[in-house]
């Protein structure tokens, strides 16, 4: 990575999980690096596949100009939410539809709450990796989440932002393929889930789709903005972005959209990318 310099302010936006975070922790070094870069007058943004509900005191402690949470479906800037989007009803009902004749364990996303069966907290184990259920930051993270879900009898009634699914008795994209092609999907980028976990979304809404609402409420350019990802739901921020930035050891369909890369959290490698890109002080 070689050195550049960042002259006007820039719209910086951050992936949680494998970005800013490592299995749910922020490094100190990342909390101090978005307090330097919005002390320099740099906007600094979250932008998560994450609903607000499952973003942690702890994500937010460095403090943001805003987020972009559920994968672009909602928006906010300086508590001003710019972007609330939800499955039309007959997307909802036919997604659920399709999940439950499949033995779906999912759960379903909103800003306010996360909502699951009971029937997906008794069985989620069933369909864990190993790694997730040890007693490590892994499983943290896990447990971490699922003590934040609201059980619900009729899922029916939640409007829902997003879905995450973590089993289905046919891979994901055949779920997608049997509801329609106004229903996008992404396999699970946590390890060891295979073709059957994943998100399931509205299909033209993605996180570079909740940016553009971030810079024109702005009154800044693509050009204006730095994002950093390292899953499948940030290619289009990626790409998208004036400069994209890839963790290292991302896959290869992202890492081709990229201008550039950096270390993930574990070694805090957003701190010694926003010096480089001149978002901060060396």
């Amino acid at each position: 990575m070689t050195s550049s310099a960042v002259s006007a302010p820039k719209a910086v936006f951050l992936d949680i999980d494998g970005t800013y975070a490592d299995r749910g922790t922020v490094p100190p070094e990342h909390r101090d690096a978005v307090r330097a870069a919005r002390e320099a007058g740099h906007k600094v943004f979250l932008c998560t596949g994450r609903p607000l509900s499952l973003i942690f005191p702890q994500m937010l402690e460095a403090g943001f100009d805003g987020i972009v949470a559920a994968a672009g479906a909602h928006v906010t800037v300086g508590g001003t939410v710019l972007q609330d989007l939800r499955f039309p009803r007959d997307l909802a009902s036919r997604t659920l539809a399709v999940l439950d004749a499949h033995h779906g364990v999912y759960w379903l996303e909103t800003p306010d709450a996360t909502y699951a069966h009971q029937f997906a907290v008794d069985t989620v184990d069933d369909h864990m990796p190993d790694h997730l259920k040890r007693a490590d930051e892994h499983g943290k993270a896990r447990a971490q989440v699922l003590s934040h879900l609201t059980i619900v009898d009729d899922l029916h009634q939640v409007s829902i932002g997003k879905v995450t699914v973590m089993h289905a008795d046919i891979p994901l994209a055949e779920v997608a393929a049997q509801v329609g092609p106004d229903l996008g999907v992404i396999e699970s980028s946590i390890p060891g889930m295979g073709d059957r976990a994943g998100e399931l979304y509205m299909a033209q809404v993605h996180k570079a789709t909740g940016i553009e609402a971030v810079i024109a409420h702005l009154g800044m350019s693509r050009e204006d903005v730095i994002a950093f990802g390292d899953g499948p739901n940030d290619i289009e921020m990626v790409e998208f972005a004036g400069v994209g930035v890839a963790i290292e050891g991302s896959r290869d369909e992202l890492l081709a959209v990229a201008d550039r890369t950096c270390p993930g959290p574990e070694q805090a490698g957003l701190a010694s990318a926003f010096a480089e890109l001149g978002l901060i002080p060396r």
